[in-house]
């Protein structure tokens, strides 16, 4: 059964720094791309990072380019999410979702795009 498991959520400081992980099992994450998603309350779920299943190709929305890198561990089949340099407005669940589309070089931060997911990890940036 594929399965998502997100982890390394938590309360940071302004300025501070969390590295997100999402666990993948029932699947290779080899064939898939991943996202990176998250909702704050009472907004919209809205993409933050993902990587195209060649591994080649990521994105960034623009509000946190230059802050929050996505890597992925093909040994451990787990995606992270390194955010620095966070800001209270990062407060949100952290989500991350994957869809089968082996090969290619191109990946979406749109939430429609993506089929299964995580149960999501909390975020708080708070002083």
């Amino acid at each position: 059964q594929l399965q998502l498991v997100e982890s390394g959520g938590g309360l940071v400081q302004p300025g501070g720094s969390l590295r997100l992980s999402c666990a993948a099992s029932g699947f290779t994450l080899d064939y898939y791309n991943i996202g990176w998603f998250r909702q704050a309350p009472g907004k919209e779920r809205e993409g933050v990072s993902c990587m195209a299943s060649s591994g080649g190709t990521t994105h960034y929305a623009e509000s946190v380019k230059g802050r929050f890198t996505i890597s992925k561990d093909n040994a451990k089949n787990t995606v992270y999410l390194q955010m620095n340099s966070l800001k209270p407005e990062d407060t949100a669940v952290y989500y991350c979702a994957v869809r089968y589309y082996s090969g290619t070089y191109y990946c979406a931060l749109n939430m429609y795009e993506y089929n299964y997911w995580g149960q999501g990890t909390q975020v708080t940036v708070s002083s």
